[in-house]
């Protein structure tokens, strides 16, 4: 594997603004399997080889570790802060008044950072879940997702830009029926959606509303998230790396089904921000996307091979009473007003 790419020759994405950002991210959640430590030289040996997208977020509790890689690259003259296109997320116990402000400057002087270029709300409700908690834990302040308390927390967010501490805010973890809600009320629209999506989960319908409302789609678990937390398992997942058709083209291809699946991402649209803190696969990730690109027809027989199977459900943020983790996507079929 080659010490770095050629950066320049790597597509762009565009935010609504017309904002460049890198065609994939390295993602930065470890899970409880990885320190920060080696998370964060991930990042570091990452910047060297030809990243330029840092998805982070508080709740990781390695911003801290992060941000001095992101110096040391800087100081050696690796990349500039303006190559860099950094993200953050609030965490859900910060929606609070006042809180969103409090957690991104916390954000900005563990990341030693003078601006973040895209804060996200990390997930659209404040509940809350303490960290290793069980798949089965419920917070007893939890409740449905709010309107009236989303854009309370929005509104934050977009005196974020306002103060020049963020460049762009983002929402994730959104459905069609919130956004439906929430979009008429931002004095600042969203520049970027975070969504899971891979081949087993490509949320179609989702992925169009945002590209027709000129949000950029940013994808988390390209490759089914491997290393998620035992509470996100359940014996219904399926694994998009298994999928029979993805392992056929892989075969044709030459590359491991993981390959096949950050391909596919990449010629859809979509900004994938696989995690890997092992060099030869976060080089691999990125530079495949250089090279042998899939075809019209592969293309089209990964689509048609949609399990529609979410591996991130969410259940430790449901509240008392709710039926099932579908309610957190409104697959109830209400949505709170107030």
């Amino acid at each position: 594997m080659t010490e770095k790419i050629d950066v320049s020759q790597l597509p762009k994405r565009y935010l609504y603004d017309g904002t460049p950002v890198p065609p994939m991210g390295i993602g930065t959640f470890g899970s409880d399997k990885y320190s920060g430590e080696s998370i964060a030289e991930a990042v570091y040996g990452a910047i060297r080889y030809g990243y330029r997208l840092i998805d982070c977020a508080s709740v990781y509790q390695n911003e801290d570790k992060i941000g001095q890689v992101i110096q040391r690259a800087v100081t050696e003259k690796i990349v500039t802060r303006e190559e860099l296109f950094i993200t953050s997320k609030v965490w859900n116990d910060m929606h609070g008044p006042g809180k969103v402000l409090e957690s991104c400057k916390k954000s900005l002087k563990d990341l030693q950072l003078d601006w973040i270029d895209l804060y996200f709300v990390h997930w659209p409700f404040p509940n809350y879940h303490a960290p290793g908690c069980s798949g089965d834990s419920r917070n007893p302040d939890s409740k449905p997702f709010s309107v009236e308390e989303f854009m309370n927390t929005w509104r934050q967010c977009e005196q974020l830009v306002d103060l020049g501490l963020v460049k762009h805010i983002g929402m994730s973890n959104m459905t069609i029926p919130k956004l439906e809600a929430v979009l008429p009320l931002c004095r600042i629209q969203p520049a970027a959606l975070e969504m899971e999506c891979h081949p087993a989960f490509q949320q179609p319908e989702l992925f169009a509303y945002a590209l027709s409302h000129k949000i950029l789609p940013i994808g988390y678990c390209p490759i089914g998230s491997p290393s998620r937390p035992e509470r996100d398992r359940t014996d219904t997942d399926i694994a998009a790396t298994e999928i029979s058709e993805i392992v056929e083209i892989a075969g044709k291809h030459g590359v491991h089904p993981a390959t096949i699946c950050l391909k596919w991402a990449v010629q859809r649209g979509v900004v994938p921000i696989p995690f890997s803190v092992k060099p030869a696969q976060y080089q691999s990730n990125l530079s495949c996307i250089l090279e042998d690109p899939l075809t019209e027809k592969e293309m089209e027989t990964i689509r048609g091979a949609d399990k529609n199977c979410r591996l991130i459900k969410g259940q430790v943020f449901l509240w008392e009473g709710a039926s099932g983790w579908q309610d957190l996507w409104d697959m109830d079929g209400t949505i709170t007003a107030g």
